[in-house]
């Protein structure tokens, strides 16, 4: 039973729609699609593995915000990239001085207090704040500007 990948265009920023009732399409019948891929970052697109593209059509019949099947088939190495997730070591130790590049508190400088690896969050006191509050971010929300040995270095 070979399988076969192609890229169904959709509406942008509707990705996800399409995917969640495509899903709940397939809890009630199989109809013959094996997998559903929405890359992270593209916008506009989803894939999906089917046995033919008749089938991968037929699942899509109906469905909110599809606007279609690309006429070609995607071949695997196109979209291997897109599948693997890479593991990015962040360097953040603790008393770090961070800048929170998202979320509420966007553009505050902020005190690492802790750090969590395994959960990938920090949790940080804001300098500017007149009581300090620890608050709990995740890894990827806050950009190193200063560390604490870097200030010993640069008095010698």
């Amino acid at each position: 039973m070979a399988s076969h990948i192609f890229g169904v265009r959709t509406a942008a920023n509707r990705e996800d729609q399409v995917v969640d009732y495509l899903m709940s399409k397939l809890y009630k019948d199989s109809l013959g699609i094996y997998a559903i891929i929405r890359p992270h970052g593209m916008r506009g697109y989803i894939f999906v593995e089917a046995g033919s593209k008749e089938e991968a059509e037929a699942a899509l019949l109906g469905v909110p915000y599809a606007r279609g099947i690309l006429a070609h088939e995607i071949p695997y190495p196109e979209i291997e990239h897109m599948l693997e997730q890479v593991k990015i070591e962040m360097n953040i130790r603790k008393n770090d001085i961070v800048e929170v590049i998202a979320g509420p508190f966007k553009r505050e400088n902020a005190k690492v207090i802790r750090v969590n690896k395994q959960k990938e969050e920090i949790v940080v006191e804001l300098l500017d704040a007149a009581v300090p509050i620890p608050i709990t971010v995740k890894m990827d929300a806050v950009k190193v500007i200063r560390r604490e040995g870097d200030e010993e270095e640069s008095k010698e």
